[in-house]
């Protein structure tokens, strides 16, 4: 797409970044409402697991957001947030700048080695 209309890059760049956020916040609503049933057998988290990530996100806080746009990790990061309660626009906010700072790299990268 870059090459063949290279305007396009800001708007590409900006439907990538609020879509990977919106999505973000679908994990963010799935920790923050689905946590009453950690108990459950399907629950995507053990009890220890739960408490080792709790740990580690109090440790980091919400600074670690914006590693979210991390391949490995990054969905969990959003899911934690949403258990720890962490109010929604400071989470917006940093997942946003994570996402969007991925795909500017991504895009500038793009457009420097296919050009």
């Amino acid at each position: 797409m870059l090459t063949r209309q290279p305007d396009a890059a800001l708007l590409l760049w900006l439907l990538a970044s609020i879509g990977n956020t919106l999505g973000a916040i679908v994990n963010w609503w799935l920790g923050k409402y689905l946590l009453h049933y950690r108990h459950k057998r399907w629950f995507p988290i053990k009890e220890k697991q739960l408490v080792k990530a709790q740990a580690g996100f109090q440790r980091f806080g919400v600074w670690s957001l914006l590693l979210s746009w991390a391949p490995i990790g990054g969905d969990a990061l959003t899911f934690i947030a949403g258990i720890m309660k962490v109010q929604l626009l400071p989470f917006t906010l940093l997942v946003f700048i994570g996402k969007a700072a991925r795909y500017a790299v991504v895009i500038w990268l793009a457009d420097t080695l296919l050009l």
